[in-house]
């Protein structure tokens, strides 16, 4: 299976690249570039929490990867002056090691858990205790002969995020005071975070490479901290070191993402499903197959993008290709008889 990380477009982050981002995120509030909604809505909560000299309510964010769920819980920390101490859902196999986690936090720490519905079943009972009632009950023994020892742990913050809130518990979602789901960012925002991180990695851009940037990172800024770094080895190694519109649109051409953020993968998904299937229905198994990739790599990296783009639509049946994908592949689509259901309804 391709590695999610190992796109360009690829909104997981993977090994050294979790280190750049760290020195582009923002610290503050004021310094988030989008998200208005949830950016208001949590400052108040956080406003509301220092005023009362108390940790803030458990904080819930959702949303597609890459678009800024750590880089909050951080804010979230830093806006509280407390410790963050960071997990990840997958990491925390048994009760025991999310026992071990809250049995070492302080009073009012931030404990932030990404992929939080990767859990495993007991540590999410052990945490309804913990957020509710700022307890854990520690089992000692096994059988009939266990006992059950109460353990106190000072009150703090949860943070948790998940790209997937519907497979979370609806007791677990209950217990979060805020939730807040992170959208994709609009072009004008997005070419605002590349000239901020351009300020600070040192590179030089003009008005019109950054928005060519912006208009090719798929709503998302870790998609475009990446695609600038690639413009900007390029303006260094054949250029004169300035993004300019030219250097931008000769990296991203030499990097295969096209002018709606397309990769190689994306643009041979709708080019296997127009071509070869007639536009479909297609099931996603097949799809990976002509495509020469892991269904997981196809339903996970390729799909959700082209969906929102409207090239993709799913049915019953399998997947279609809409008229938009055969008309950007510059095909015609082709008409369906009178009799045919519709592929789309309400």
């Amino acid at each position: 299976m391709r590695a999610l990380g190992g796109s360009l477009t690829a909104a997981e982050a993977e090994g050294d690249e979790r280190t750049i981002e760290a020195a582009l995120r923002p610290r503050t509030l004021e310094e988030v570039v989008g998200q208005v909604r949830v950016r208001d809505q949590l400052g108040l909560v956080l406003e509301a929490a220092r005023q009362r000299g108390r940790a803030p309510d458990h904080v819930l964010l959702s949303g597609p990867p890459g678009l800024g769920k750590t880089t909050l819980a951080m804010i979230i920390a830093a806006e509280m002056t407390a410790p963050l101490r960071l997990t990840s859902g997958p990491a925390i196999t048994h009760a025991g090691d999310l026992a071990a986690i809250l049995s070492g936090l302080n009073q009012d720490d931030v404990l932030f858990i990404d992929e939080i519905h990767r859990m495993s079943r007991p540590a999410e009972e052990m945490l309804y205790l913990a957020m509710e009632d700022f307890r854990v009950d520690v089992i000692i023994g096994k059988g009939p002969g266990a006992t059950a020892i109460p353990l106190e742990i000072p009150p703090f913050t949860l943070v948790g995020a998940t790209t997937r809130a519907g497979l979370l518990p609806g007791p677990l979602r209950d217990r979060f005071g805020f939730t807040g789901h992170l959208e994709f960012y609009d072009p004008a925002e997005l070419d605002l975070i590349i000239h901020r991180s351009a300020d600070l990695l040192g590179v030089r851009l003009t008005d019109e490479g950054a928005a060519e940037i912006a208009l090719r990172s798929r709503g998302t800024p870790r998609i475009a901290n990446r695609l600038l770094r690639r413009v900007r080895d390029y303006a260094q190694v054949r250029a004169d070191g300035v993004v300019t519109l030219a250097v931008a649109h000769a990296t991203l051409d030499l990097y295969e993402v096209d002018r709606l953020g397309l990769d190689r993968l994306d643009r041979a998904v709708i080019d296997v499903l127009c071509r070869r299937f007639g536009g479909g229905p297609v099931g996603v198994s097949t799809l990976a197959v002509a495509v020469g990739e892991e269904r997981e790599t196809v339903e996970e990296v390729a799909e959700p993008f082209l969906v929102r783009l409207g090239f993709l639509a799913r049915t019953p049946r399998g997947r279609i290709a809409t008229p938009a994908a055969w008309e950007h592949l510059g095909l015609t689509a082709p008409k369906l008889p009178d009799s045919d259901p519709p592929l789309f309804s309400s």
